[in-house]
């Protein structure tokens, strides 16, 4: 006898979305300014760390269709519909960290993170 088993569409899933704060925003759209060829950033996740995953943000020159966009004044920002159960709800935000400025992502999946604070798990 075959027992049911329960399917998860990635594609069929309402999500929560990504939000980004003004300052994070601002600092897309200037990157894409710097780099006209780009249509934005793209935001995934590798393992990484001693935590599991980390973040990986870079200009995106030609997003396919597995790509969702998330939008805010202009700064338009990629994820992976792969990605998302694991960043669904994040808020992207882009702070001073002593001289460095960089972007943070409040993630509330993410139940802890390693001490250096590169990377997370859920």
């Amino acid at each position: 006898m075959a027992e049911h088993v329960d399917t998860f569409s990635l594609n069929e899933t309402t999500w929560q979305g990504l939000t980004m704060t003004d300052k994070a925003a601002a600092q897309i759209r200037k990157l894409m300014k710097k780099n006209p060829a780009s249509q934005g950033l793209s935001l995934n996740i590798k393992q990484s760390g001693c935590a599991g995953f980390g973040y990986v943000i870079a200009l995106i020159d030609n997003p396919t269709k597995e790509y969702l966009l998330f939008e805010n004044n202009g700064a338009k920002l990629f994820v992976p519909l792969k990605a998302m159960p694991f960043i669904d709800g994040t808020e992207v935000d882009y702070v001073r960290e002593g001289l460095n400025q960089v972007f943070k992502f409040n993630n509330p999946k993410a139940q802890h993170a390693c001490g250096c604070g590169e990377s997370f798990g859920i």
